[in-house]
């Protein structure tokens, strides 16, 4: 598929959409653009990323799997601003960077994750996942693909209008119901900092602790501490 095809798929996936919308209708092009079986979109933040949207459930999984740990092929790419093709999570290479990671995204059914950065040269603002349920690469056709949806991702969240500006016209920030998950993330920091008499780090880093250790995600635990199912307490 060429540039010209794939630019009249993307500009007919977002079509009348809302801002709220674009991340998962540019989510949902890069699937059907691509060879791949998912696609997710994140904003870097401190702690730990802000995830926007998500074509399917086992993309938003394999996300919060990344967040979880802080590792794997989507914190390489905001690290260094380049893409991260990790082929093969099952074996070789890939599998033994981010072991923890591959072995929970091959359970969730992911063999492969591509992750476009989103930014441009000087800052990397977030990322463009990518997960294939086979290994294997892409080619220089698809990868131009991929980061041309990465572009067009980059240039609509940069395009929307942000906090105060929305809110001067009478709207509402353009993140809100967005970023839903990431407040129930750090409203159970928060609580666990109460409880624990500890900061920021500490406390998110005893969350990310308690989810590894039992099997979950990040913001599954942070779901149980804010509904009060779950307490921190100090050792």
């Amino acid at each position: 598929m060429d540039g010209v095809r794939a630019a009249d798929v993307i500009a007919d996936g977002v079509h009348g959409a809302t801002p709220a919308e674009l991340p998962g209708r540019l989510c949902a092009a890069a699937v059907e653009l691509l060879p791949v079986t998912g696609a997710s979109v994140s904003l870097r933040s401190d702690g730990m990323p802000v995830q926007l949207s998500a074509s399917s459930e086992q993309a938003a999984r394999v996300a919060q799997i990344q967040a979880t740990l802080g590792d794997g092929p989507c914190r390489l790419a905001l690290e260094t601003g380049a893409p991260v093709l990790a082929c093969d999570l099952t074996q070789g290479h890939d599998a033994h960077r981010w072991p923890v990671f591959a072995q929970q995204a091959t359970a969730a059914g992911v063999r492969a994750v591509y992750v476009m950065p989103l930014g441009n040269d000087a800052v990397c603002v977030g990322t463009l996942d990518l997960y294939r349920d086979t290994p294997g690469g892409l080619t220089e056709r698809q990868l131009h693909i991929a980061r041309l949806v990465a572009g067009i991702m980059t240039t609509a969240l940069m395009a929307l209008p942000h906090g105060d500006e929305h809110e001067a016209q009478g709207g509402e920030p353009w993140l809100s119901g967005l970023a839903a998950d990431h407040d129930e993330i750090y409203q159970a920091v928060g609580m666990i900092m109460a409880q624990l008499g500890v900061g920021a780090d500490e406390a998110l880093a005893r969350l990310r602790g308690d989810a590894f250790a039992r099997g979950r995600t990040a913001l599954d635990v942070a779901r149980d501490v804010v509904a009060h199912r779950k307490r921190f307490d100090r050792d």
